[in-house]
């Protein structure tokens, strides 16, 4: 069966997932979740791309990143991302072969759902019982959207700048935001637009796509996602 066609949309943002080779572990150890991370804030400037949010798990990697005007940066980031951890791993224990799936999985996201994929995302490990709560989770996006002061790795995408006119405001919205469960809809539509390479947004977003691309793409749209801003 042949493989579908990924589509890469330069200034939109992409969610993206990268599974472990046959689910194993990515991370096992404090220190890849921090190889990683370092990878990224240095890979993200090296190719101009913007990360919006982020989950890593112990087997797999959720990023929401904005490719820039490069169509080929989405690609060559995530190669370089995946390659580094490769080497890292492959060092440490004396192995070889390879650390990951060979795609990486990527959905073109609509940007009024900026706000639902970031929630998505920093949710993951309380869906997956992983964590109590979102603020309880180390390796998400999250603490650092939440902390006072710099913030060396996340980007802050329009849709989160549009909540409020300060920071602070932002983040007692946000915080609100993501303590909420979100429909089960919403949940289902992201996870699946992830899982095939389709888009993730709204169903005329499917027009808006075929229109720059020229090429005939699949939504599984079933609504756009409500937003609460008090």
């Amino acid at each position: 069966m042949p493989r579908k066609r990924r589509v890469v949309l330069p200034g939109y943002p992409h969610h993206i997932l990268h599974r472990g080779h046959n689910r194993q572990a990515v991370f096992k150890e404090e220190e890849d979740y921090l190889k990683y991370l370092a990878d990224v804030k240095e890979l993200k400037h090296s190719f101009g791309v913007d990360v919006y949010a982020w989950c890593l798990l112990p087997e797999e990697v959720h990023l929401l990143i904005n490719p820039g005007p490069d169509e080929g940066a989405l690609g060559s980031f995530m190669k370089s991302l995946a390659a580094r951890m490769t080497r890292h791993r492959n060092r440490r224990e004396e192995r070889r072969g390879t650390l990951w799936e060979s795609r990486y999985r990527s959905s073109p996201v609509q940007p009024s759902w900026l706000l639902a994929c970031d929630r998505y995302l920093e949710q993951l490990p309380v869906r997956l019982g992983r964590a109590r709560s979102v603020e309880w989770y180390p390796w998400s996006s999250y603490s650092e959207r939440m902390q006072r002061g710099a913030k060396p790795i996340l980007d802050l995408d329009p849709d989160y700048l549009a909540l409020a006119d300060d920071e602070l405001h932002r983040r007692i919205i946000y915080e609100r935001y993501a303590q909420q469960t979100p429909k089960a809809s919403e949940t289902a539509l992201i996870h699946d637009a992830v899982e095939r390479n389709q888009l993730t947004g709204d169903p005329g977003f499917t027009d808006e796509v075929e229109a720059l691309t020229g090429h005939r793409v699949s939504n599984r749209g079933r609504g756009r996602p409500r937003r609460r801003r008090d």
